[in-house]
């Protein structure tokens, strides 16, 4: 999966949150004007880094395109779009204007030549500024959260508003937004309205210290992401960033980030890293404020993501403090504190657990990245394995997003005697097979993979490949549906510095050249993994690949040849009745209870269009957070209660180190121990 941070999308600033009150007036330092803004233009040096990513995403990206009037037309609406994300800034008038430059973008990034784009950028952040001096003044007019004012939560298709009164409307709901979000952490109206009169003359001071590379970074990104979501242009400050990151230099929180409207929302968590193992973050977290340790939390909505992650990242051992917000309905926001440690690849390790299942023992791999060493490391597990005398292997690969190609290929290997693992083909049409060669299996018993919408790339290799051999049963939900390989290459040349002293770092590209194929032929890309057996989910159309803009297309390949294993036709016929016991088993489970009733109201409020807006009512929505407060309540005491333990009063008695149970863990244990009982294999293998 894409491990980049989405940086340029931190231009786009918006406003959110807002209660029925006249809010008193606040001190706070004078707002700056509108005069202040730069009038921004390209800096020598970045004609000939356009020509540069033009002639190089044109020469060898996988997806063979060219930058014709068609293709410049999305590349310019997906430039509009990064201005304005929310479509609450600019007027249709204003798109209407622009619209002699669409079929001319290919010509400009070709010949270097984007003034025409910057003065767009300059026209948008007029306009920004504009609407965050009609956000400030808002704030002295009562705010009315008691009636069924609506905030849309995407407006990312939605037409530009055509007259200034609809564009006000928009600010009034997102205002009302940003106030009632606030109000529901409980922070008192002076409270809210200091908080918010801050965010957004800092909105403003904000927008007067663009610089020219934040253009030059949104154009390359609307060009890279109208070929391919993994294909980027860095800036040369992402440049070093991303360095950093590959070679794990960073001490942060272990947390990827992305904008999402004026919100830093956690993209993805590093395994091992101190914000997955806080277990109190989780993928689609919006952050609110940070904190260092013994100062006050700094609202940091609509800042510039760089900033934000500056602001995270700190020395080894100290803590920062996050106001965090859950994707979750009826979420109040939260503050955490998490110790920041560098990230090493010892924390990313595989683990080995064993589960009692009916008196048999279950061997449960956990394995959360495709690290260099990993095969290694799961030879020397499958070793106490192999002493224990257990029934069956459990592999967890949820939220394993991938890492070394060859380390799939060499764990696929320790299950196979030999054989083909994966097809890779280039955009010359070439096809590469990669092989296990070494006629040994280190494991001989029945194997069950757990997979999620996160286990992505080198995680759909392997599951793939145990899928196609009938190697092992694939449990859980469709994976993520990356099955591209990226190249990273800088863009600087040798003779830069001495040919043009003065020019910085040119920045660095990142673009798709491969695309991987299963053994039967058919490409991981976009469908992913389907297992075996799904496990209950939320729908999760809505993540993945197939969900992002411009994703390579499913199609395949001739098969390679290969061998079924010889545990494949007992795997088929054992499916139906293995099926069968799973569904008796979870109609009567009480995790299992909760789950079901879960999705369901998760079903039910999508179908209302609850997933889409937020009714702006203060009562409605503190009504919703108590309920759910009430259910997570009585579910953990429930659990509790089984446990022998005390009850807990309320959830803020909740001790930090609590584990819940993990239904999904539990049950492919049951399954495998079900599968123990119905496959063995016909001769143990040398």
């Amino acid at each position: 999966m894409n491990k980049l941070l989405n940086v340029a999308f931190a231009i786009g600033l918006t406003l959110t949150g807002t209660s029925v009150v006249m809010a008193e007036k606040t001190v706070t330092p004078a707002v700056v004007t509108i005069d202040q803004l730069p009038k921004l233009k390209q800096e020598p040096q970045h004609s000939t880094v356009s020509e540069r990513v033009t002639a190089r995403f044109e020469r060898s990206h996988y997806r063979q395109f060219s930058l014709d009037a068609d293709f410049s037309q999305k590349i310019f609406n997906r430039y509009l779009n990064l201005l304005d994300y929310s479509h609450n800034v600019f007027l249709a008038s204003d798109i209407a204007q622009f619209d002699k430059e669409k079929s001319k973008i290919g010509e400009y990034l070709k010949k270097g030549n984007l003034e025409p784009l910057y003065n767009i950028f300059n026209l948008a952040q007029k306009r920004r500024f504009e609407r965050f001096q009609y956000a400030l003044n808002r704030l002295n007019q009562p705010i009315d959260l008691t009636g069924q004012d609506k905030y849309q939560i995407d407006r990312t298709k939605a037409p530009w508003p055509t007259t200034q009164a609809e564009l006000d409307k928009l600010w009034d709901e997102k205002v009302k937004y940003d106030w009632l979000t606030l109000k529901l952490s409980d922070k008192t109206d002076s409270e809210i309205k200091e908080t918010l009169t801050k965010r957004y003359k800092a909105a403003l001071r904000r927008l007067t210290q663009s610089q020219s590379e934040d253009v030059f970074q949104i154009i390359m990104t609307a060009f890279a992401r109208e070929i391919d979501p993994h294909t980027s242009y860095l800036s040369p400050r992402n440049t070093e960033a991303f360095d950093s990151e590959m070679s794990l230099s960073l001490e942060g929180i272990g947390a990827v980030l992305q904008m999402d409207d004026d919100y830093p929302m956690i993209n993805s968590m590093v395994t091992g890293g101190p914000a997955a193992k806080s277990k109190e973050l989780k993928v689609g977290d919006k952050i609110m404020a940070v904190g260092q340790q013994n100062k006050p939390m700094v609202d940091v909505v609509g800042w510039r993501l760089d900033d934000i992650v500056a602001l995270i990242k700190g020395p080894k051992g100290s803590k920062v403090k996050l106001e965090v917000l859950s994707d979750e309905k009826g979420a109040k926001p939260k503050t955490i504190t998490i110790v920041r440690e560098q990230i090493r690849l010892e924390d990313r390790a595989v683990k080995l657990t064993e589960k009692d299942v009916n008196g048999d023992k279950i061997a449960v791999l956990d394995i959360p990245s495709f690290y260099v060493g990993l095969t290694n490391d799961v030879k020397t597990q499958l070793q106490k394995v192999a002493k224990d005398n257990v029934s069956a292997l459990v592999i967890d690969l949820r939220g394993n997003g991938g890492g070394a190609l060859t380390e799939a290929i060499s764990l696929s290997g320790l299950f196979i005697p030999s054989g083909p693992v994966v097809q890779v083909r280039d955009n010359n049409g070439r096809v590469r097979q990669d092989y296990d060669r070494d006629d040994v299996v280190y494991y001989k018993g029945p194997v069950v993979v757990i997979v999620n919408r996160f286990s992505a790339s080198a995680s759909e290799i392997f599951a793939a490949a145990m899928q196609d051999y009938g190697r092992a049963l694939i449990v859980g939900e469709p994976t993520f549906g990356k099955g591209t390989v990226q190249q990273y290459r800088p863009l600087t040349r040798v003779y830069d510095q001495m040919l043009s002293p003065e020019w910085p770092g040119l920045g660095s590209v990142q673009y798709t050249i491969q695309k991987f194929y299963r053994i039967n032929g058919g490409s991981t890309q976009l469908k992913g993994v389907t297992p075996d057996l799904l496990l209950p989910s939320f729908d999760s159309s809505e993540m993945g690949e197939s969900f992002e803009d411009n994703a390579l297309p499913w199609d395949s390949i001739s098969p390679a040849n290969y061998q079924l294993s010889e545990y494949a036709d007992k795997l088929k016929e054992a499916l139906k009745p293995l099926t069968e016991q799973h569904a008796k088993r979870i109609e009567n489970d009480r995790e299992f209870s909760y789950i079901f009733d879960d999705i369901k109201r998760y079903d039910e409020a999508k179908a209302k269009g609850e997933d889409k807006f937020v009714i702006l009512n203060f009562a409605e929505r503190e009504k919703e957070n108590k309920e759910l407060e009430t259910i997570k309540l009585n579910r953990i005491n429930e659990r509790l209660k089984l446990e022998g333990k005390p009850l807990l009063k309320s959830l803020d008695d909740l001790p930090k180190d609590y584990e819940g149970p993990d239904p999904y863990l539990d049950e492919t244990a049951k399954i495998a121990d079900d599968l123990s009982k119905r496959v063995q294999p016909k001769k143990l293998l040398n």
